[in-house]
């Protein structure tokens, strides 16, 4: 098993293994606050034998610097930031018309996410047993049932609003009435299909964004849908497609915070970094620079 190396070692490996310093006590504060490890994921573009990753020699192509490793660690950190805060929107903006619809559809039903007349009973059991009870740790969820201590669940505008979205996106498929989902699907221009397929996409980015994960390589195991997002061929199962997917589905909400996105997108591919970082962002991400 290896060992740790402290930060000097950790220096002089990658030194030895063909990375420029520019600046060594930069580097240094880098290493201590990013992590060898983590930087690793985005040096390996950089590697001679880069993208093979099963016999890797760990060499850098010559001329490769630390600062280009770390413009690309940059890169992917307000990449994250940015989709982030558009995905942010459109799970509220998700969360706010299943709500309304299927309260104002279901009435006489204020708890409809756990009615098995109207949602597939795996689900109702399955969020009873793992969600609801860490809801009700939640304060408002808690002041609800001391307020009504003869309720076994908070009404649907106040449970959904604590939910997940990986939890809302379990909710929808439970729905049983087809015609209903139709309906929540057809609110963003998709079909009953497609929209499965949009939030699925944008549960695994919303996840990967949270956790601090790697976007600019990313490699989605499902296919992302074409239309309506407009999704290349070639990006059905890149962070390209996935962005058109998010860039679609903010644009039903608000044309003005699409445009933002795309903005800020650009701004962010037109800052100034190496040529040679440049060029695997372009290469990995298939954004346009």
């Amino acid at each position: 098993m290896k060992k740790a190396l402290d930060i000097s070692k950790q220096l002089q490996l990658l030194e030895k293994r063909g990375v420029v310093f520019d600046n060594i006590h930069k580097a240094e504060e880098i290493l201590l606050d990013v992590g060898y490890y983590r930087l690793g994921f985005y040096a390996f573009p950089f590697e001679r034998t880069f993208p093979n990753i099963h016999n890797r020699t760990h060499v850098y192509v010559e001329g490769t610097t630390f600062k280009s490793i770390y413009d690309l660690y940059l890169f992917d950190t307000k990449l994250r930031r940015l989709l982030l805060n558009a995905l942010d929107r459109i799970e509220v903006n998700l969360r706010s018309r299943i709500t309304y619809i299927l309260s104002n559809i279901y009435v006489n039903s204020p708890t409809w996410f756990v009615d098995k007349t109207i949602i597939k009973s795996d689900f109702v059991l399955s969020f009873h047993n793992k969600v609801y009870s860490t809801l009700l740790e939640n304060p408002v969820i808690k002041r609800h049932h001391q307020k009504y201590i003869n309720d076994r669940y908070a009404p649907a505008w106040k449970t959904l609003e604590f939910m997940t979205l990986g939890n809302l996106t379990a909710l929808y498929q439970a729905i049983k009435d087809t015609e209903v989902k139709k309906k929540i699907a057809s609110e963003y221009g998709c079909s009953l299909k497609v929209f499965v397929n949009y939030l699925e996409t944008i549960r695994v980015i919303r996840n990967k964004c949270a956790h601090g994960s790697c976007l600019y390589n990313i490699e989605l195991s499902k296919g992302i849908k074409s239309n309506p997002a407009g999704v290349d061929s070639k990006d059905r199962h890149n962070i390209n497609g996935a962005y058109s997917v998010i860039k679609y589905m903010l644009g039903t909400i608000s044309n003005t915070r699409r445009t933002e996105l795309e903005d800020n997108l650009k701004a962010l591919l037109a800052e100034p970094r190496e040529a040679s970082t440049n060029t695997i962002i372009q290469t990995c991400t298939n954004f346009s620079l």
